[in-house]
């Protein structure tokens, strides 16, 4: 998957992202949230800037919140 790094991805993309990984993978949420850090951000939280990364933070607690 290709982003432009230009913009900053929102909570709701992540939320769905997250979501799509859970279902097509049938894995869990902590599994799903590994594979994005590791397939969007490269292991690192700064790659696709502060206010994405913190998107998925919030994506991946609201999910968690509602389990």
């Amino acid at each position: 998957m290709i982003i432009n790094n230009g913009g900053n991805l929102s909570k709701e993309y992540f939320i769905a992202y997250l979501s799509l990984i859970i279902n097509s993978k049938q894995c869990t949420l902590e599994e799903a949230k590994q594979l994005t850090f590791e397939r969007l951000f490269n292991m690192d939280e700064k790659a696709l800037g502060k206010v994405t990364y913190s998107h998925f933070n919030s994506a991946f607690e609201e999910l968690k919140k509602n389990g």
